[in-house]
């Protein structure tokens, strides 16, 4: 239990020193989640960086959807003692102002990807209601987490060509996340194989919406028979705006898929607003990163979130994106960029009616989710 930077500060939450966490589970992670965007189709970047102190591993990524490529970036090293030195091979994190701004860095590399860029939090950060799932009486998440939309500002070089990122239009979202979910090396399933011969599902999407002054926060999980697992759905106003976070109520997603894929074609957020109006968005997709593209998402030829790569190491990878044949190879969570149209329906609601906005729908339908007709865990959209 060696002594590090961090066990300076007045700070501590057990007895121990702060290279240990609480828990024991190898699953525990601590992770920065980061995405950026022109408000355009122009191209999607999605980087983070986690670290798992049960592993003995940090590792870092970014996965850029550039016209028909994705280009990813990965490093891995060994955790060591000192949990404050965020940085990874090219990667490393900064925080300038907590809750508020973050230096975000790639530095250049042989794979021709890199950024130097500032975020700045819009809105205040939101704390998500907490996810626990126990499954066979094993806990397999306990996760804490908070989100923020904002903006950035610097370069960005990516396909041969480089961007001066500008935060009157480049645009984006943030959550850091922790506690425990899998990560590693894959265990052996053991009573778990239960749940894909009894027709396992996940169906999960998670929506920063960022319009002008507000934030609107979604959250929905359910499992194979539709029933909710998790769900959230707020409006943040902009920092300077003297408003209340405001509840928007249940909410439900319909989303259409492109035939023969489980790809999201158009969605439909609907708010069962306690005032009883008629609240919704329109999401349409203009870019699309796929997660189980090499960021780590998915275990694939060695490489995962917190799998042990040796002392460090640092990849470069690229995925043709041009075919429905290419993508559906890393389909699985769908990182997909949406311009959003509130009250898209011409209600004329005062409070928000026909305003436009961008961000992020993450969605995953994964094996089986009768809801949509996913009867079986390789059904497609017909």
């Amino acid at each position: 239990m060696p002594i590090s930077p961090m066990d300076e500060y007045l700070a501590h939450q057990t007895s121990e020193t702060f290279d240990h966490v609480a828990t024991s589970d190898r699953n525990f992670y601590d992770r920065y989640y980061f995405n950026c965007h022109a408000s355009s189709d122009e191209l999607f970047l999605v980087t983070g960086m986690g670290q798992y102190p049960n592993l003995g591993v940090t590792d870092a990524f970014v996965c850029i959807s550039h016209g028909d490529t994705q280009y990813v970036v990965r490093s891995s090293r060994e955790l060591g003692s000192d949990r404050l030195d965020s940085s990874v091979g090219p990667f490393s994190v900064e925080v300038v102002e907590g809750l508020q701004s973050l230096r975000v860095r790639c530095d250049e590399n042989e794979w021709g990807v890199a950024f130097d860029l500032l975020w700045r939090g819009a809105v205040p950060a939101l704390e998500e209601p907490k996810s626990f799932t126990r499954r066979h009486g094993r806990i397999t998440q306990d996760v804490s987490r908070y989100a923020q939309v904002g903006s950035w500002e610097g370069s960005l070089q990516v396909g041969g060509r480089r961007y001066e990122v500008t935060p009157e239009r480049w645009k984006g979202a943030r959550d850091h996340s922790w506690g425990v979910r899998p990560v590693g090396e894959p265990e052996s399933p053991g009573i778990r194989v239960k749940d894909v011969a009894e027709g396992f599902g996940f169906f999960h999407n998670w929506m920063p919406m960022q319009f002008d002054d507000f934030m609107i926060k979604v959250t929905i999980d359910e499992d194979q028979h539709g029933n909710r697992l998790l769900e959230e759905s707020t409006r943040i106003w902009n920092r300077g705006i003297d408003r209340p976070p405001e509840a928007l109520g249940r909410p439900s997603v319909d989303i259409t898929y492109h035939s023969g894929t489980r790809e999201m074609q158009r969605a439909l957020v609907r708010f069962e607003h306690p005032s009883g109006r008629t609240l919704r968005v329109v999401n349409t997709p203009l870019r699309t990163v796929y997660l189980f593209g090499g960021s780590g998402y998915r275990f694939e030829d060695g490489w995962g979130h917190g799998v042990y790569q040796g002392p460090s190491k640092t990849q470069g990878l690229r995925y043709d994106l041009s075919t429905k044949e290419g993508r559906a190879a890393i389909a699985g969570i769908q990182e997909t960029l949406c311009r959003f149209d509130l009250d898209a329906d011409g209600s004329g609601d005062a409070d928000g009616g026909g305003e436009t906005g961008y961000g992020m729908h993450e969605n995953m339908c994964l094996g089986v989710y009768h809801p949509n007709g996913f009867h079986d865990p390789f059904a497609q959209a017909p």
